[in-house]
């Protein structure tokens, strides 16, 4: 998943952290929506914008940017400006683009440089954040994204640890999990199993990727075995892979709603 499939993801779920990374107050995603826009005629669409439910705010063109691209500013202003030339909208407008870092941006600026140094354009350098509150959990999630990747383990870790203590709404707990999860695994392709199970409490787990892959790799198993007879014989072939994510017996018993008897056989068969 690139990195910008990642933000994109993240402020459609939880747009309020959009507001927080340009210092404005979070209530305002109430009144925003953010999607992708499609200029029909032109047969072109801009990935990221928060459009308003009320004429006197902005309309933010939201662009990430992780790759040297020299062509870059000519892109983004040629599209804003040819959506605004083909909208009914009468909104004012905003641009935000999201560096990991200076070195990343384009040196092609000159032809640029009114908007860019006007309130018209903001610059995030996701490297520069400072001064983020400790109760910011979408902001430290931000950070996750760019973090060191040494430091990425224990930093998801006490991030998880943070969502579960203070998200109290739980679609909202879970679906901030499953970004964790998959921060994770972009940023650190070899990590294992067990070192994402090890981060997730039982009940998380059952929600993340890892789980439902084991899970799917068991049925797939199964299925290049012949053993598609039931939905029993299915539950049976994932058994191996949520031993090996370092599951109990009993949780696997749970999960599978099979009895501890069934899971405790598998379990003897792989130990010989």
């Amino acid at each position: 998943m690139k990195t910008d499939t990642i933000f994109y993801r993240l402020f459609q779920s939880f747009p309020f952290i959009f507001f927080e990374l340009l210092r404005l107050d979070p209530d305002l995603a109430e009144v925003y929506q953010f999607s992708s826009v499609e200029v029909k005629q032109l047969a072109f669409r801009i990935d990221g914008v928060f459009l308003a439910q009320r004429t006197d705010l902005p309309i933010y063109f939201v662009e990430v940017q992780f790759q040297d691209d020299s062509n870059f500013y000519a892109r983004f202003f040629a599209e804003i400006f040819l959506y605004l030339s083909k909208t009914p909208l009468s909104n004012n407008w905003r641009g935000v683009i999201l560096y990991p870092n200076r070195s990343v941006e384009s040196q092609e600026t000159e032809r640029y440089w009114e908007l860019l140094e006007s309130e018209r354009v903001t610059r995030i350098y996701l490297n520069e954040l400072d001064n983020i509150s400790e109760t910011s959990i979408g902001l430290t999630t931000v950070q996750l994204i760019t973090t060191n990747k040494n430091q990425a383990i224990e930093q998801g870790r006490n991030l998880i640890n943070r969502i579960r203590e203070q998200i109290t709404d739980d679609r909202q707990r879970q679906e901030l999990l499953q970004l964790i999860e998959t921060i994770l695994v972009y940023k650190l392709p070899r990590i294992s199993r067990k070192e994402i199970e090890a981060m997730f409490s039982w009940s998380d787990l059952k929600q993340t990727r890892v789980y439902q892959e084991a899970l799917e790799e068991g049925r797939e198993e199964g299925r290049e075995e012949g053993r598609e007879e039931g939905r029993e014989e299915v539950k049976i072939t994932a058994i191996p892979r949520l031993l090996s994510l370092g599951l109990s017996i009993e949780q696997i018993a749970t999960a599978l709603d099979l009895s501890i008897d069934q899971v405790s056989q598998i379990a003897q068969q792989q130990n010989r």
